[in-house]
């Protein structure tokens, strides 16, 4: 059955992906594996906008399949048990310049809330400068950068640049997180980490 809801999120079948969630859960599959498939499925949503098989049309979609799946899964979430703790420490995210994605990013931001982290989500196509400002406002402990599509890895290289430049690296850890994040994607930006997905970034 997740080879089935992959397969729709990713040729857009909206209902039967729904469909699929809601038989996933009454079968008790766990939610967290759940997003997981999904996060593969946008991986390869991705992966065909930057070859040209999809446009901005397709990517929004399967973003907006992705949001109602989430809000599917998220009482059954918030509902887990041990899941949350006190005070974990300050967390500032947003999706880099250049990438308007932020469906991914929504679903750590949730999971680090229920996690008991305080969350301050910046939103999408956020600059380098932006980020420099919310870090002096915000003082987190950890910053993480979103993006979906390649073009995201200049931009979060030179976002580690400005935080570097404005004297507040050695304060912070950063971190990245997106469908098609590696080992070679986190040293060539220069961060300290890299989320393979949402649940693996909260971890």
């Amino acid at each position: 059955m997740s080879k089935k809801l992959m397969h729709a999120i990713i040729t857009m079948q909206e209902q039967e992906a729904l469909e699929l969630v809601r038989q996933l859960m009454d079968t008790h599959e766990d939610p967290f594996t759940i997003l997981q498939y999904c996060t593969q499925a946008m991986g390869t949503v991705g992966q065909r906008f930057e070859a040209g098989d999809y446009f901005l049309p397709e990517l929004m979609m399967a973003g907006e399949i992705l949001k109602q799946i989430s809000d599917i899964l998220k009482p059954q979430i918030s509902a887990k048990p041990g899941k949350a703790f006190t005070k974990a420490g300050k967390v500032l995210i947003g999706t880099v310049e250049g990438d308007i994605h932020d469906i991914g990013k929504d679903i750590v931001s949730f999971l680090l809330d229920v996690n008991g982290f305080e969350v301050r989500d910046i939103g999408i196509d956020v600059p380098p400068d932006r980020f420099v400002e919310e870090i002096k406002a915000f003082q987190p402990h950890v910053v993480g950068m979103s993006g979906l599509l390649t073009l995201a890895y200049d931009a979060m290289k030179a976002t580690v640049n400005a935080i570097e430049r404005a004297g507040l690296r050695d304060h912070l850890k950063i971190m990245i997180g997106g469908g098609q994040m590696s080992d070679k994607i986190k040293d060539y930006t220069g961060v300290d980490a890299y989320g393979k997905d949402a649940v693996a970034g909260v971890s």
